[in-house]
């Protein structure tokens, strides 16, 4: 049994990589090699009166592992001076955070890794918006409008420079120390010009990929900002609303997520970043829950998988405009990449040794 931290996943685990095991388990739903429970979370009311403990799983198998993602957040919902509205978390106290990726063998049942999710999650989602890239956009995209400067951004823009001739990026967020890091950062790690930009429309203007890898459960982005040809990938689920989805040509996301329950007392929709989990507390409590913009019909668009076997044609001219949502198929992600991180730590000699017998008993459960 290994303990794997952020450094070792790091150390071992490249974007290229990281693009190519997803692609291949995505492939792997098709013939039933591969598979996914979609994302639960459950809301319980915590010691903050402004929020509420979330606690999410998702879980998944392919290539001969099975993974299990839990995290454990305090969320809350600040509302900027603009209206905005975002959602932060953290465990314990602001800074530190709580996510682990638990790796089974699907062979033996043997338990086989303990891993800290935070730049696994990064890379797995970012190598998420680099297939859709690799599959959507223009041959010669080359300009990216970001909106967003945190780990997901930077993983993000890692993936689209592996599929696509990338040369200048222009960055917005709200904070200004911010994307200024952003952009000197990313510069010199990915050898192009990175520029920090004083607002959204400036970093969507005349970019062949639009990005949008915010916190916000709220649109980032304008219709009339599309622009012909343009390839858009989204992070959060409530980042586009229906208004924007009417501009595309193309829609494709990598697979249906979200359990499909009819919302009841305990079961609610769009609740923050949750497509949908189940909520506990009194009707005051639940008062301090954001509805977000949630009008997208998900399920009627194609899949990854659709335009892997032809069902979905993808992009067939330069003009139209493509879009790819990174939800879905999480839980073959986790497994897919945690896989390739485990084995890839185990024949590097990284990571902590945890005796197994530690993890196992004899009594039957």
């Amino acid at each position: 049994m290994l303990m794997i931290n952020n450094d070792v996943v790091a150390q071992v685990l490249s974007m290229r990589e990281c693009i190519e095991v997803q692609e291949t388990a995505f492939a792997g739903l098709l013939e039933g090699k591969a598979i996914f429970r979609p994302r639960i979370d459950t809301y319980v009311p915590c010691d903050r009166e402004d929020g509420y403990y979330r606690f999410g799983t998702v879980e998944g198998s392919s290539g001969g592992y099975y993974a299990v993602r839990l995290k454990s957040d305090i969320v809350h919902w600040p509302v900027g001076a603009d209206g905005s509205v975002s959602e932060n978390k953290y465990c314990v106290q602001p800074g530190t955070f709580c996510g682990l990726v638990i790796l089974y063998s699907s062979g033996n049942g043997e338990p086989l890794a303990i891993m800290n999710d935070g730049h696994l999650q990064h890379m797995r989602v970012g190598g998420a918006a680099g297939i859709g890239t690799r599959l959507l956009a223009r041959k010669n995209a080359a300009t990216v409008g970001m909106l967003g400067s945190g780990g997901m951004a930077r993983t993000f823009l890692e993936a689209y420079c592996a599929v696509r001739p990338i040369r200048t990026v222009k960055v917005f967020s709200r904070s200004p120390d911010n994307r200024g890091r952003f952009a000197d950062e990313m510069s010199q790690r990915l050898g192009i010009a990175v520029t920090a930009v004083d607002s959204a429309r400036e970093a969507v203007r005349g970019a062949d990929i639009l990005s949008t890898c915010t916190d916000s459960i709220k649109p980032t982005i304008e219709p009339e900002w599309l622009e012909p040809g343009m390839h858009v990938v989204n992070l959060g689920p409530h980042e586009v609303s229906a208004a924007v989805a009417a501009r595309f040509d193309v829609k494709v996301q990598q697979g249906n997520e979200g359990l499909p329950l009819p919302e009841s007392a305990m079961y609610r929709k769009g609740i923050g970043g949750s497509l949908g989990a189940f909520v506990m507390g009194t009707e005051a409590q639940q008062q301090r829950l954001p509805r977000a913009t949630k009008d997208l019909k998900l399920a009627a668009w194609p899949v990854y998988t659709d335009i892997l076997c032809g069902k979905a044609p993808g992009r067939t001219h330069n003009d139209q405009i493509t879009h790819y949502r990174t939800i879905g198929n999480w839980g073959v992600q986790f497994s897919s990449v945690g896989g390739l991180v485990y084995h890839k730590a185990k024949a590097a000699g990284l990571g902590r040794e945890l005796p197994t017998e530690w993890f196992l008993q004899d009594i039957r459960n």
